[in-house]
């Protein structure tokens, strides 16, 4: 039997969609619409020492605010090793705490999923008849690399 793995891909646009979001989360007045469901990471490569700078979708989970990737410039978001986030508008630094296990990935991606059905979508993550993420998708997320992170506003 064959386990199925979801891995994350770009879109033709990605990098041209990502530079107009990036815009629109710094601009004043605007970043507040977008900034309910989106904000911009800046993660520094830990060999390369580039600067990536991405909009991800988040959701408030626990006084937290609840990210999840399997994109691989992710790798740099390490526990214990802070980043920076622009959040609703406002560049502020946030702890981290980084989850790459099944248990904890498809644990949270479901937080995720269940909040946000856009991600669950471009996830691959469907729905069961009770209305739950499908455990089976969430685990192919995370065979193809998905990791969760937990950012806490400084």
């Amino acid at each position: 039997m064959t386990e199925t793995v979801t891995r994350p891909r770009t879109g033709r646009m990605q990098g041209t969609t990502n530079k107009i979001v990036r815009g629109l989360l710094a601009t004043p007045g605007v970043s507040s619409g977008i900034g309910k469901a989106l904000l911009t990471v800046y993660a520094v490569g830990r060999k390369t020492g580039k600067c990536y700078t991405v909009p991800v979708a988040y959701t408030p989970h626990e006084g937290k605010l609840l990210i999840g990737t399997g994109f691989g410039w992710a790798k740099n978001l390490r526990t214990g090793e802070p980043v920076d986030i622009r959040y609703k508008g406002k560049r502020v630094t946030c702890d981290v705490e980084a989850f790459a296990g099944e248990e904890d990935v498809t644990r949270l991606y479901a937080v995720i999923c269940r909040a946000n059905k856009t991600f669950a979508g471009f996830n691959k993550v469907g729905y069961g008849a009770d209305g739950e993420p499908d455990a089976d998708d969430l685990r192919a997320v995370w065979r193809g690399g998905a990791r969760a992170f937990l950012f806490t506003p400084r």
